[in-house]
């Protein structure tokens, strides 16, 4: 790949969505960072934010579109590309979440870093940032 690129968890997406800092982030880097995620990653982020925009008293139809949005910036990886490698991410993260193995597969598949808050991909030998570190990735990018 020619740009530096980087895959993000569903919690990723949903702090897009929530609050105002990770947005600015992936935004501000568009340009020099091609972002991923997987498509059940969309899947549980449309999940799980109604929830959590009705606990905050959040129109979930502006954040829903928040989240669309974001589809332009952060690609929509298909299973197709990064199903082949479900066995091996299976192998590395299925002791800890077997649920997050499409994460895992997509960073593999991609051989790129993933940016996450879960910590059950420490150790599965793809480099993992997390929030509070970014913008250390992001910047030499």
């Amino acid at each position: 790949m020619s740009r530096a690129a980087i895959v993000l968890d569903a919690n990723i997406l949903i702090r897009a969505v929530l609050g105002r800092r990770v947005r600015e982030l992936i935004e501000a880097h568009a340009g020099a960072v091609k972002f991923f995620a997987p498509d059940v990653a969309y899947a549980d982020a449309r999940t799980y934010l109604p929830a959590l925009l009705e606990k905050r008293g959040v129109s979930p139809q502006t954040a829903m579109q928040v989240l669309d949005a974001l589809e332009h910036i952060v690609h929509p990886v298909d299973r197709e590309v990064y199903g082949g490698l479900q066995a091996q991410a299976l192998r590395r993260i299925e002791m800890r979440d077997a649920d997050d193995w499409p994460v895992l597969a997509c960073a593999m598949v991609l051989d790129c870093p993933m940016w996450t808050e879960d910590a059950d991909f420490f150790g599965t030998g793809v480099a993992t940032w997390t929030t509070d570190r970014i913008a250390l990735y992001l910047a030499d990018a």
